[in-house]
């Protein structure tokens, strides 16, 4: 007891609180054991004291944590942090610290926030300031835990890192909420998804926003995404790893708390919400970017003399990769996936449509089939050259025009196929690259998989609308120009010893 009141006296604390634990720790047994002795008196006299200094220490570590916390001294917030556990005051503990921790989060956010906000526009990354600005939000937390989780594993004992972490992560969504506010505003973000949405319903060329326009935007927020779900992974695995070793003689029924507390923290907080609502509008955009660029392409369509495809195919195809590999960078399972899907979906209707009206034009047949089959165009073409002296080139030109896109139609559908499967193969190596960095789980690779494996079904459709197109020239170029071969080889007599006689 002297020792208690002397440490108090020289305003060692971290003695007095060291004199309070051993007395906290005593085994209740044991000390009523003792009332009833001899001395019980004196011991209650004593027990009398401890708990008064308890309660006088409690009191007074409170107070000069507050002190030190206004004071912003953090030498004197990290000493007096450590002595709340020895009193038996955990939660207090982390709860203060916590809200210290908070204060400095939400001041070098705010100076952050409005250095963006005055930095000049044709800085070189204006164009990414608010995935920057989240991203130092990010740095900043990552940072204090991993200064801050060996004082707290220390003291307080492991599996308490989830309690900090919680307080901290309502602080992140805070600031976080003002960034995404200002980027929105800033960024013209919402009006941007709301006239791309005006442009799908109503398809009208005089309201629609160019594809390059929203290339910034839709690239900010994509980094903005990979940058949320980078910090979260660390916030998981921190925690994840601090419960493993504090819930090692725990039950099955706690572990199982533990890690529903977990989920429910990284799914449900602010930040993730937040991520989801602006991916949300960011696929609607993606996908018009994509769908309006692919249209261009396939309206600036050309085949150079001499190339086996016409440009559009390099141009679809570049286009696609482009929004899938956007989609991707931005390590959120659920935009990955709608990237891929919106992306087979427009090859699959809209492009091969385009491919297969094409070959729907058929192979046009030569001028001598169209003699021998006394086709009326034909005929007139070569009346009308006895006519005028010289034989009219512009049919045969039109109709070899008409020959060469067809085949290059043919080619392109080939080369659509390939690359499709290609496309998958790289994706299926980008997914295997990123699963091996903690990301996502067996739910999240079995939806990639399915996503792929539509991308092998529609280049399989591609493949056989190669071979309907392959049937067609078959029937077309082929057969009549071999059959007239065939019929002359079997009018004539092949018997050996008929010719001999001869």
């Amino acid at each position: 007891m002297d020792g208690v009141q002397s440490a108090l006296k020289n305003e060692e604390y971290e003695q007095a609180a060291a004199h309070i634990h051993r007395y906290l720790c005593l085994d209740k047994s044991v000390i009523e054991l003792s009332r009833q002795g001899k001395e019980g008196s004196m011991i209650d006299a004593n027990l009398q004291h401890l708990q008064e200094a308890e309660k006088q220490l409690k009191v007074l570590v409170g107070e000069k944590f507050d002190a030190a916390t206004k004071a912003g001294d953090l030498p004197q917030v990290e000493r007096f942090f450590k002595i709340f556990p020895l009193l038996g005051l955990h939660e207090e503990g982390i709860s203060k610290f916590s809200a210290y921790l908070c204060q400095q989060i939400a001041k070098k956010a705010e100076e952050n926030l409005n250095l963006a906000l005055g930095s000049e526009s044709s800085e070189r990354r204006a164009t990414l300031l608010f995935a920057d600005t989240l991203t130092l939000l990010f740095e900043g937390i990552a940072r204090i835990v991993e200064t801050h989780q060996p004082i707290l594993e220390t003291y307080y004992g492991p599996g308490r890192l989830y309690m900090l972490i919680k307080h901290l992560q309502s602080e992140c969504d805070r600031q976080m909420e003002k960034v995404v506010d200002k980027f929105i505003q800033q960024r013209d973000y919402q009006r941007k998804f709301q006239r791309v949405q005006s442009c799908i319903m109503r398809s009208s060329s005089s309201e629609k926003i160019e594809p390059r326009d929203l290339d910034p935007i839709l690239a900010e927020v994509t980094l903005m995404s990979a940058r949320t779900e980078l910090y979260l992974r660390f916030i998981k695995r921190r925690i994840t790893s601090d419960f493993e070793v504090g819930d090692s003689m725990a039950s099955e029924e706690i572990k199982q708390e533990h890690q529903q507390n977990l989920d429910k923290l990284l799914k449900h907080c602010l930040l993730s919400r937040s991520m989801q609502e602006l991916i949300g509008y960011y696929i609607t955009m993606e996908e018009y970017y994509m769908r309006e660029s692919v249209n261009k392409a396939v309206a600036m369509d050309t085949c150079e003399r001499g190339q086996l495809i016409s440009s559009m195919v390099d141009d679809v195809f570049y286009i696609v990769k482009k929004c899938i590999g956007r989609a991707l960078s931005s390590s959120s399972i659920d935009c990955l996936c709608a990237m891929i899907n919106l992306s087979t979906t427009m090859m699959e209707s809209d492009f091969r449509e385009v491919l297969c009206n094409k070959l729907r034009m058929g192979f046009p047949a030569t001028t001598l089939q169209d003699i021998q089959r006394g086709v009326t165009s034909a005929v007139s073409i070569v009346h009308s050259s006895l006519q005028q002296g010289k034989f009219d080139t512009k049919g045969i030109e039109s109709n070899d025009e008409a020959k060469m896109s067809f085949l290059v139609s043919l080619n392109n559908v080939e080369v659509c196929s390939e690359n499709i499967m290609t496309l998958k193969k790289n994706l299926e190596n980008d997914c295997r690259k990123l699963f091996s960095q903690d990301f996502g789980g067996d739910q999240a690779k079995a939806k990639i998989d399915s996503c792929l494996s539509d991308m092998a079904s529609v280049s399989n459709k591609f493949r056989d609308l190669l071979q309907e197109g392959l049937g067609e020239l078959n029937s077309t170029a082929v057969k009549p120009q071999v059959k007239p071969w065939i019929n002359v080889f079997l009018s004539v007599s092949h018997n050996i010893e008929e010719v001999m006689a001869q």
